[in-house]
């Protein structure tokens, strides 16, 4: 049975990939430090004899007994509010928790995945974005600390490529939506849907003319996974080239929840990108994929699980204490 090790395993991401994994008859390693997943994402799997859950921090040590065949590496904080709360822990697992891990993979002559993101394009000066863009990123803002952690990530993976010859795989990972997405994390779709269920007015940060490009979860498992099992060690987009404004965004939220409210604008925060689309070429040559899922069907999808939380949480500020986190 071949072993495979996720980090991130209690976010969202990582938590589906977990499902993935398991269903392909793999043996699951989930490794997270809960400052942003949440085991709740996880219960499903607990006493199952094929997945074992570590509570770890990479980027101070990671240590698996046996065999790896295989890394994932998602733990990350991937919202603006978890980085610009915890901008040092945001470094330091995409930077030392990547360095540890390609370790790890090293020493385990294991194959590694790294989640890069769309974010390492920064505010782009090319639509849409290809692998070969360099990006447009300013390093001293405050999404710097995510964006450069993420570019750093990509090096050093490369580098123990090229010099150690380890066996690499980079996704450059596009808005991404679905179940279990935290609903106070910051990100345009969760907050959209937990306004429009509390009967708030729908807030948009800028004048709406921003766009974005969404991801169904299943989908991109699916390029994640494919990814993995390619031979190609080069940076892929994994992401839906659908784009969209943010104004036309919250018009089919408010169709979608059938509420009344209306929208209204805040200022754009500093260094928000105003565009956002991948370019997939690479990923249907190399991967033979592309996304399935419509908007429309995966917005009803991610609704209805909404929907179904408990009212404490659709009423409850974002709860995280990072205070122990940033004294480290």
């Amino acid at each position: 049975m071949p072993r495979v090790l996720i980090t991130g395993a209690a976010g969202f991401l990582g938590s589906h990939l977990c499902d993935r994994f398991m269903a392909e008859g793999f043996e699951v390693l989930g490794m997270d430090n809960l400052i942003t997943g949440n085991m709740e994402n996880l219960e499903h799997l607990l006493g199952n004899p094929n997945f074992t859950f570590y509570n770890n921090d990479v980027s101070n040590f990671v240590h698996v007994s046996g065999k790896l065949d295989y890394i994932l590496h998602f733990a990350s904080p991937a919202s603006p509010i978890d980085y610009l709360k915890i901008p040092i822990q945001t470094l330091k697992v995409s930077s030392l928790g990547t360095h540890n891990l390609l370790g790890l993979a090293l020493n385990k002559k294991a194959r590694i995945l790294v989640a890069s993101t769309s974010e390492i394009y920064g505010d782009p000066k090319v639509h849409p974005q290809t692998e070969d863009y360099f990006g447009n990123v300013n390093p001293v803002g405050p999404r710097g600390v995510y964006d450069e952690a993420k570019r750093f990530m990509e090096s050093m993976t490369m580098a123990y490529h090229t010099y150690h010859g380890l066996e690499t795989r980079i996704a450059r990972i596009f808005n991404t939506y679905g179940p279990r997405m935290r609903l106070n994390d910051g990100r345009v779709l969760p907050a959209f849907i937990g306004q429009a269920l509390r009967g708030e007015d729908l807030t948009i940060f800028g004048d709406g003319s921003q766009t974005r490009s969404f991801c169904y979860v299943d989908d991109l498992v699916e390029g994640i996974y494919r990814l993995l099992l390619s031979d190609h060690a080069q940076p892929v987009n994994i992401g839906n080239p659908n784009e969209i404004t943010i104004g036309e965004f919250a018009e089919e939220i408010i169709k979608l929840t059938g509420t009344s409210q209306k929208v209204i604008y805040q200022p754009r925060p500093v260094d928000d990108p105003m565009q956002r689309k991948p370019d997939i070429t690479k990923a249907k040559e190399l991967l033979d994929w592309q996304p399935e899922v419509l908007r429309a069907e995966g917005l009803k999808k991610t609704y209805e699980w909404f929907q179904s939380l408990p009212e404490e949480k659709l009423y409850r500020k974002e709860h995280r204490d990072f205070a122990d986190f940033r004294r480290k």
